[in-house]
């Protein structure tokens, strides 16, 4: 199992325009990708232009694939121009 923790920083004037673009990503996500086990949109509370993507995938294939599907890749290039900073990801391995 691997699990993706992707944190996004936000422009101030543009947190309504990310949530709407990610929401879109999360349910076409949920509905079209294999292997998809959870996959979230989550905002830090007190710092409300934190966005953060929490997904969890079968395997490395699946979230290859998810990388490569064209509803995450038209998606990203949106959320890049909303962006103040580049995001961070990380990938986790399930242990037990």
């Amino acid at each position: 199992m691997i699990k993706v923790v992707a944190k996004n920083y936000i422009k101030e004037e543009k947190i309504d325009a990310f949530i709407e673009v990610a929401t879109q990503l999360v349910k076409q996500t949920r509905e079209k990708d294999a292997g998809c086990i959870r996959y979230e949109l989550v905002q830090d509370v007190k710092d409300p232009h934190i966005i953060t993507m929490l997904e969890e995938w079968e395997d490395q294939a699946s979230l290859a694939a998810h990388g490569a599907s064209e509803h995450f890749k038209d998606a990203i290039g949106v959320m890049k121009e909303l962006v103040e900073k580049p995001g961070d990801s990380n990938f986790y391995k399930t242990l037990i």
